[in-house]
């Protein structure tokens, strides 16, 4: 069976951003440089901290004389990217990437060198969830979601967006999901941590969390999808490292977990599937281990009965995770659930498996039962977002 990747991303056009800084003037994004070496999309307001070059450079791995290094099971390496053709494809900005990165239409040109069916779509520019303005996220989410529709939709049934969901502006929010809904998507994006001072399992939320229960409609949070968080809560680490950072990236949804599953969101909606996108999985069981312990404390340090559901309950019911070539996550698939994983290949960003996820597969499932991995590698996502209609990919 051809695996279907629950997690890619797309590389947003200068469309999604027109408009925004005639309403927003320097506090909305744009893109500057186009074609050239600085293509980039930038946030003037913000100075060296509002550039965001977009990253497409997996794409880059199928060009002349490149040797892709891997581990077995694993990505690629980090490409090396100091060669005359990868210069001169970089000199070119957002014109040098792959054509399928660009348009929706050659996407498939691409799924086919990496051996996939189709793929769930997710940003690339994560910075429209963490404006600090909330009219601002919401007309940038709206742009982004008629552009990507028209990108999916050229992908001749091979593309699948996810719409970005504006809960910083919880009426917007709602109205927006009865747009997508309108326009054919089948899931959704909201911000990986909650809007400071609205944690998830505020009442304001409730309207959007019935609206997509009842349109069966998955709500996922990706990686680096953060709310705006005001100066006066960052943390500000003793000892920045980035290494410690990208290998802790799971305790910013952590957070927002504990609001979903043990703060009453998920037992009152418990037909609302939500999905952890980019985090792996890995961590998961022992995790849900440690919250179950500390609902648990939290009872009986106050004197009273433990009511709450299991969180092992509530993950089995409506949650699901993705991943890309997490060996931990195999190896405990039946402690998070083998009907819970949902493989992505992360492309075109730099952690993505391509061009290889069929080997990367066969090496990361080896041992596996086939129906497990077709499992976690197709069939979870085909129920999940209700392919079944989809004859294509529903085979």
């Amino acid at each position: 069976m051809i695996p279907i990747s629950a997690d890619s991303h797309v590389v947003e056009s200068e469309d999604v951003f027109v408009g925004l800084a005639d309403r927003f003037g320097d506090d909305a994004p744009r893109v500057v440089n186009a074609g050239t070496v600085d293509d980039a999309i930038v946030i003037p307001a913000k100075g060296s901290r509002g550039i965001r070059k977009r990253m497409g450079w997996a794409g880059m791995r199928v060009r002349d004389g490149v040797e892709i290094d891997r581990r077995t099971a694993h990505k690629p390496q980090v490409d090396d990217l100091t060669d005359d053709l990868a210069k001169a494809m970089l000199a070119k900005g957002y014109d040098g990437l792959r054509p399928g990165i660009r348009d929706g239409a050659f996407r498939g040109d691409d799924q086919d060198i990496d051996g996939i069916a189709a793929e769930f779509l997710y940003p690339g520019f994560f910075g429209m969830f963490s404006f600090e303005n909330p009219d601002l996220a919401v007309a940038c989410q709206r742009n982004y979601n008629d552009w990507l529709h028209d990108y999916a939709v050229a992908g001749g049934g091979r593309l699948y967006g996810l719409a970005a969901i504006p809960v910083q502006h919880p009426e917007e929010a709602a109205a927006e999901l009865e747009r997508v809904l309108a326009l054919g998507y089948r899931g959704g994006l909201i911000p990986c941590t909650s809007p400071a001072g609205r944690p998830y399992h505020d009442p304001i939320y409730e309207p959007l969390w019935s609206l997509a229960e009842e349109a069966q409609f998955p709500l996922a949070m990706h990686v680096g999808t953060n709310s705006y968080l005001p100066k006066e809560h960052r943390p500000a680490p003793a000892n920045p490292d980035g290494v410690f950072d990208y290998g802790n990236t799971p305790a910013a949804v952590q957070r927002t977990l504990v609001e979903l599953m043990c703060r009453g969101v998920a037992a009152r909606h418990p037909e609302l599937p939500f999905v952890v996108a980019e985090f792996n999985a890995g961590w998961i069981a022992h995790w849900l281990d440690r919250i179950d312990q500390g609902l648990q404390r939290e009872a009986r340090f106050a004197g009273e009965p433990v009511t709450a559901e299991s969180p092992h309950e509530v993950w089995n019911r409506q949650f699901y995770a993705t991943i890309e070539d997490d060996k931990a996550a195999i190896a405990t698939r039946h402690l998070i659930g083998v009907d819970r994983l949902l493989w992505g290949s992360d492309y075109p960003h730099v952690d993505s498996t391509f061009p290889c996820s069929r080997g990367v597969l066969d090496e990361l499932f080896e041992g596996v039962p086939d129906s497990e991995r077709v499992a976690i590698t197709r069939n979870n996502v085909v129920d999940l977002y209700s392919l079944a209609d989809d004859h294509a990919l529903a085979s």
